[in-house]
């Protein structure tokens, strides 16, 4: 269902900071504006009371996670929260096969063609290349030739409305967005307005790929 979705929308929200009161307020926005994606990195406060949250008010065509993720013993925390993605910084094979072992869908950090092929077989639904800033498009495209045919490869760091295109003309599948999306202190609606901006960027960028 992860890679299913993320054809649909490609956007990952990373909610780092998000406090569980804002949670519905946000998740509502975000759903609304047709992320389908959600991330509550694990060193936000009481991340797994937002990641119960989330899920119990949003659709079920929404997957909800943990990023930063750094433990194995914390799979079991997020599957009991309510998640179903376990989002990672790196690609401890440890974690990884933690959370397979709880059935959940697996998006490790990477930033070598090492780690990647590492994590894929370790069971890694998606890659998360990290951090964008210190790789390329370029890079992107030099991995998708020697990796297997149809990886999925998540840019994160660094994203803007205004950037993606290159990242989605060399292969790049979809993104994760952090502090462009939301930071703690942002209102409903300056998050509504960013999450619109990145949609935009996204379905922009997929009319221009097919042409």
């Amino acid at each position: 269902m992860l890679v299913e979705t993320l054809e649909r929308n490609g956007l990952v929200a990373i909610l780092r900071g998000l406090r569980p009161e804002e949670a519905p307020g946000i998740g509502e926005v975000l759903y609304e504006a047709g992320l389908r994606v959600i991330e509550v990195p694990l060193n936000s406060p009481s991340p797994l009371d937002s990641i119960t949250l989330l899920r119990r008010l949003l659709p079920a065509d929404c997957l909800i996670g943990a990023g930063t993720v750094l433990h194995p013993a914390q799979a079991r925390q997020v599957k009991e929260a309510g998640g179903q993605l376990i989002v990672m910084p790196h690609s401890d094979p440890q974690v990884l096969r933690a959370a397979k072992a709880e059935g959940l869908y697996l998006s490790p950090g990477v930033a070598t063609p090492g780690e990647a092929f590492a994590a894929l077989d370790e069971g890694a639904d998606v890659l998360k290349m990290f951090p964008a800033e210190q790789l390329n498009p370029a890079v992107a495209k030099a991995w998708l030739a020697v990796l297997p045919a149809g990886t999925v490869l998540l840019p994160v760091g660094g994203i803007t409305p205004d950037n993606m295109q290159p990242w989605l003309d060399a292969g790049a599948r979809g993104f994760g967005l952090g502090s462009g999306l939301f930071k703690p202190g942002l209102t409903r609606d300056e998050v509504a307005r960013r999450a619109s901006a990145y949609v935009r960027a996204w379905t922009q960028g997929h009319t221009h790929r097919s042409r």
